[in-house]
């Protein structure tokens, strides 16, 4: 990590949080505060966002099928993980604008104890000058070094002003993730512990057609303080998301939902029609289409975009899964896009994921 300030300039900027001239390509940024995941993270998790898949939720059941115990949802990895990154990434951002290259790598379970730390891959200045975007890779690791989770992000950044600015540099990112390169965090199973009746549903990955639209029907009003509860939770910092007064000043006007929030979200909902899509393997790119705030109401409808087999796995197969986010319009007409090719008004969330099922 660069670090080319006085003792006395880095006083000054005590939780200042970093502007987007303080981006170098190649720079590693360690960031603070490890974490270790307990039980009371996982009943919290529960309480806001109502999971149901079954391997996250009995130990009885995970045991069965080959695990020590119920691993930890995979979005709780994620938060985690993304937490530690905000004070030092996006802590200055305008907004969080999408999301590629995503991993899960290893199976985390309560007692495990993770860090971060995010590689600067990409920059480039707008045409205003006032802001940039920020590319970063974050990589999630166990106390004993083991990589669980990485994924590439990036953010809108204010400008300070002052200082030069480096050249654009933008980072070439795959469209979709080699499903070749999942399933690590997904042990093999024992299909034949795999009850259709505990987990909610017969529908296996054979059952299921590309090009199939499913309304998860279900829908989760956000409320204030859950919201500000869930941001707390994950250690993410972030001021659009807590400070109503200075928010008021803002274009915006009003406190943000944290974008994970919106995804874990749509994520509970998603169980509706994809029952024993029990493990996220991917994240294959995504973007935060538009706000969203206390009191609307959440939506989501999937659409399977491709289905494949892993090599050497018989036990599952991967779904790869465009999920949608809507806020205060029902998922019925599977709305996306207007006629003139833009996001549909009540789109918040497109997010492209592989998720993995029994066979």
């Amino acid at each position: 990590m660069r670090c080319d300030k006085t003792k006395t300039e880095r006083r000054g900027m005590a939780g200042a949080g970093r502007f987007f001239e303080d981006f170098i390509v190649g720079d590693v940024i360690r960031h603070a505060t490890p974490r270790t995941v307990t039980l009371g993270d996982l009943a919290l998790n529960q309480a806001l966002y109502g999971n149901r898949y079954v391997v996250q939720s009995s130990d009885a059941f995970a045991q069965g099928l080959g695990y020590p115990r119920s691993p930890v949802d995979d979005l709780v990895t994620f938060h985690v993980v993304f937490g530690k990154t905000v004070p030092d990434v996006s802590l200055n951002a305008f907004a969080n604008l999408g999301y590629a290259a995503g991993r899960f790598l290893t199976p985390v379970y309560p007692g495990d104890t993770l860090s971060s730390t995010s590689e600067v891959i990409g920059v480039r200045p707008t045409s205003k000058g006032d802001a940039g975007v920020v590319w970063v890779r974050t990589r999630g690791t166990r106390a004993d070094g083991e990589l669980v989770l990485e994924y590439v992000r990036w953010v809108l950044v204010r400008v300070q002003g002052g200082r030069p600015i480096q050249d654009t540099v933008v980072p070439d990112l795959p469209a979709v993730v080699d499903p070749a390169e999942i399933g690590g965090a997904c042990p093999r199973i024992d299909l034949s512990a795999w009850d259709d009746a505990l987990s909610g549903s017969p529908r296996r990955f054979d059952d299921y057609a590309v090009g199939e639209r499913i309304d998860h029907v279900d829908g989760m009003t956000v409320e204030e303080a859950e919201h500000q509860l869930a941001t707390r939770l994950w250690q993410n910092t972030a001021r659009v998301h807590f400070d109503n007064h200075a928010q008021k000043s803002s274009k915006i006007g009003r406190r943000l939902v944290y974008g994970g929030h919106v995804i874990s979200l749509a994520r509970g909902l998603m169980y509706n029609g994809l029952e024993n899509a029990f493990h996220v393997a991917a994240i294959n790119g995504g973007r935060h289409v538009a706000p969203i705030f206390a009191g609307d109401t959440l939506y989501a409808w999937s659409e399977i975009l491709d289905k494949q087999t892993l090599p050497g796995r018989d036990d599952v197969g991967a779904l790869r899964v465009r999920l949608v986010g809507l806020k205060n319009d029902a998922p019925g007409a599977f709305p996306l896009k207007t006629e003139d090719g833009k996001d549909h008004p009540s789109v918040v969330l497109d997010l492209d994921l592989w998720v993995l099922l029994p066979r």
